[in-house]
């Protein structure tokens, strides 16, 4: 059986969700209001949920929406009414974790795809087939495993069972994110969708009988960051993905904003059309996958488990620094008059040169000419957030093309 793989997008907001489609989605998952583990994303309310995915099927683009908190007993009458409000919205699948939301959803919205989270744990082929024969379309494999492993319960699971993978983005130190740290020092359950991010904080060692005294774990001036993992990117390793047997390549980042979501999107666009169109295209497009994927904020990039248990090399001890070398300025949301509307993301001025950056690949220089605000009077400067604006550029953009700046200082301390 031969398989073209889904890259799969993370969205945040109706405008990420539209970002993602135009820049090479082929499918999109989102979070509802309720019961899927980013509740810090913005998440969709169900008129942007039904104009997402009116808008993403429009474009031959798949919807999924997450379900995948490990309840309680007080989640699942909730549960219960949110797949009867899903039934009507009709998104292409349900991202689920727990076994008693699982029935919920086969009992409540069977004409559903339902798929099995990376939160459940899913690391042998005996899992796979356990989920397929209560009736599960696709299973999310732990970042815990192997290409290998993967390889090998491919070998022994129904073809028509899907396999999608995360291949890009942050990666948690508990294993598939099953993590009490939140919790334990905030209250705020990670499983219910309210992770504190504790990995990324700065730790020191106290030695039990010097209570009070503490010695940080020094790797340079800075301290230690002793849980934050590098990010995961497998551009460079498209072909043994597919080799694989993986279905769906999975972006992580369901709270990145729409540049991030757009330079990802176009980037792994286009190293899978290549590789499925030339072996050697792929192969000498590299330096392009690997200067574009860079563009957007990262902290460092590691192979994960992919080629083997992860060791030092994999961490980052020295601080918890983003690596930033673009700033997301707006997208275009239409023109009027030779001026384009967007909404300020962050500060640009008249006079300075941007970037249009388009979903095939291309980034163009332009300078900002002019900059009006809603009621038409000019300004020098963009310096409010969320700001609606009419701007004139020396080149002509699109719609749906992102606005960024290049950065001169590429750390950005978080």
């Amino acid at each position: 059986m031969k398989r073209h793989p889904e890259l799969l997008i993370p969205a945040s907001s109706l405008e990420v969700l539209k970002t993602a489609v135009i820049f090479g989605a082929d499918a999109v998952y989102i979070g509802g209001e309720a019961f899927g583990l980013r509740a810090k994303a913005k998440n969709f309310s169900r008129e942007d949920m039904e104009e997402g995915i009116a808008f993403a099927h429009a474009h031959g683009v798949k919807v999924y929406v997450t379900a995948n908190i490990i309840a309680h007993n007080s989640d699942l009458e909730g549960v219960k009414s949110y797949f009867q409000e899903l039934r009507v919205i009709k998104p292409d699948g349900l991202i689920i974790a727990d076994p008693g939301v699982f029935d919920i959803a086969k009992e409540v919205c069977p004409e559903i795809e339902r798929h099995i989270s990376t939160q459940a744990n899913n690391t042998n082929y005996g899992a796979y087939n356990f989920w397929y024969r209560q009736g599960a379309s696709r299973v999310v494999t732990a970042r815990e495993l192997s290409m290998e492993e993967i390889r090998k319960i491919r070998a022994h699971i129904p073809e028509d069972l899907e396999i999608e993978t995360f291949v890009h983005g942050a990666m948690c130190i508990s294993y598939s994110g099953r993590c009490l740290l939140s919790n334990y020092f905030t209250g705020r359950d990670a499983n219910q969708g309210a992770c504190t991010h504790p990995c990324r904080w700065k730790y020191a060692v106290v030695e039990e009988t010097r209570p009070g005294e503490y010695m940080p774990v020094y790797e340079n001036e800075r301290g230690t960051y002793i849980f934050n993992s590098k990010d995961l990117c497998m551009i460079g390793h498209i072909p043994e993905l597919l080799e694989a047997g993986i279905d769906s390549l999975k972006i992580e980042g369901r709270m990145k904003t729409a540049l991030y979501v757009a330079t990802v999107a176009r980037t792994y666009r286009k190293a899978i059309d290549d590789y499925r169109r030339d072996p050697k295209l792929y192969k000498r497009n590299m330096p392009w996958y690997l200067d574009q994927i860079s563009n957007c904020t990262y902290r460092q990039f590691t192979t994960g488990f992919f080629f083997g248990k992860s060791d030092e090399t994999t961490q980052i001890y020295d601080s918890n620094t983003y690596v930033k070398e673009y700033t997301y300025l707006g997208i275009i949301e239409g023109e009027k008059d030779g001026l384009y509307k967007i909404e300020q993301k962050n500060k640009f001025s008249v006079g300075e040169c941007i970037e249009i950056m388009k979903p095939n690949g291309d980034n163009i220089a332009t300078e900002v000419l002019k900059i009006l605000n809603e009621e038409g009077v000019s300004q020098e400067s963009a310096p409010h957030p969320k700001q609606v604006l009419y701007v004139g550029f020396s080149e002509k953009p699109e719609k749906y093309d992102i606005l960024r700046r290049q950065e001169i200082d590429k750390n950005l301390a978080i």
